[in-house]
């Protein structure tokens, strides 16, 4: 007879995955919070205080990152800018991922030409530049928030449409689902009741890594001024107008780009592990 196998000990999510999350976590928090935690109105200006470096004061602002070059506080505005470049990416991340996925499902149920439609028009998307649709998009429809988000969304569509399409041909085929069709369950119910719950952990490892992605365009597109206007508070506005001063004052454009290193940074280790938690090839 064969020895019995010992139970095997619990995998534990590892320590060091936890650090990103926390910084993750307070982003968020900041973002949230950012009427609480701006020391000043970030809009507010004081052109006897422009372009101070930090730790200076003047009148009644006390500069502890600086000013730019109208007098803004600039930690006040890179916490509001926190809240739009979050706010962007949660937005667009849904909108592509819900849109994306349902048309990837109903491709790779249905087959036939509904497959063929889909992803033909799914490969005229990606064979397009994202960068390039989306200033074309932006030019046409006029820069703003709502814009932007309906953008990115409508670019980045296609990556969870090809995603959701092959994980449904992998799946329709398995005996639950058979079983599903079998005791007369409907187009619908088979599709979200049975096949997206077993295909939901690999489209939230892409919609994580997607989530950094949404924040460099937010930010590429206000710097190029067709994203958030003025004088709303944005990472990339603020790295457009601190170009001009980076012999004179480094801290206008350095700031915000650690910043926006910083959060795209911490999105991507979290992408990493939260597959690493839910694909039970790297548990």
């Amino acid at each position: 007879m064969s020895a019995p196998s010992l139970p095997q000990p619990r995998r534990r999510f590892p320590l060091k995955r936890w650090w990103p999350i926390a910084i993750l976590a307070v982003f968020v928090l900041t973002a949230i919070c950012a009427p609480l935690l701006a020391p000043y109105d970030p809009n507010a200006q004081n052109l006897v205080g422009r372009l101070k470096p930090p730790g200076t004061a003047s009148r009644s602002f006390y500069y502890w990152l600086g000013s730019d070059e109208l007098g803004r506080d600039l930690l006040s505005r890179i916490i509001y800018g926190t809240r739009v470049s979050l706010l962007v990416a949660v937005l667009s991340v849904l909108l592509s991922g819900a849109f994306g996925t349902a048309l990837g499902l109903i491709a790779g149920y249905r087959r036939g030409w509904v497959e063929t439609a889909v992803m033909r028009v799914a490969d005229v998307f990606l064979s397009i530049p994202a960068v390039l649709l989306a200033i074309i998009t932006v030019a046409v429809l006029g820069p703003s928030l709502v814009n932007v988000v309906l953008v990115l969304a409508l670019t980045r569509w296609p990556r969870y449409a090809r995603v959701a399409h092959a994980q449904t041909l992998a799946t329709a085929g398995m005996a639950y689902v058979e079983n599903a069709v079998l005791a007369g369950g409907g187009n619908a119910r088979i599709l979200f009741r049975h096949i997206l719950p077993n295909i939901a952990g690999t489209l939230i490892v892409v919609a994580t890594l997607e989530f950094g992605l949404m924040v460099l365009f937010e930010a590429g597109l206000s710097f190029l001024g067709l994203g958030v206007q003025p004088p709303t508070a944005s990472w990339g506005s603020m790295l457009s107008t601190g170009r001009n001063y980076v012999a004179t004052a480094w801290w206008v454009a350095t700031l915000p780009g650690l910043c926006l290193f910083a959060l795209v940074l911490t999105v991507n280790l979290t992408g990493d592990a939260v597959r690493d938690r839910l694909d039970p090839h790297f548990r």
